[in-house]
């Protein structure tokens, strides 16, 4: 199964038609999406409307001055989709993604990936 990205307004960055991610945890978050919908857990346009509903969202939303992170959108979406199957509960999103703000910088072992 191929994930079926497009050009449209939930279409990943890319820089020569490859996808870019700025930090490792984009990559991570992406992959997770995508093994995700490959295991069947949801359906891609599942995905794609949450994502698209995340966009409109900062749209609507930057006057604010809030800096339009890809990632951090597409990461919110795929929260939004586990949570609507009650794969994982909002509560328990809320609890990991403070544990992970609270890690050090550099614990993603940039400098050991040679």
């Amino acid at each position: 199964m191929t994930t079926p990205l497009d050009d449209g307004p939930a279409a990943p960055p890319r820089s020569n038609g490859e996808l870019v991610f700025a930090e490792p945890w984009e990559s991570r978050a992406f992959g997770m999406a995508v093994t995700l919908y490959e295991a069947g857990l949801f359906t891609w346009p599942e995905f794609r409307t949450a994502l698209i509903a995340r966009i409109t969202a900062w749209t609507a939303s930057r006057e604010h001055g809030e800096p339009y992170r890809y990632y951090r959108l597409w990461l919110g979406a795929l929260e939004d989709v586990l949570a609507g199957l009650s794969a994982v509960s909002t509560d328990e999103l809320i609890t990991r993604a403070q544990a992970l703000a609270q890690r050090s910088p550099g614990h993603d072992h940039r400098d050991h990936a040679r």
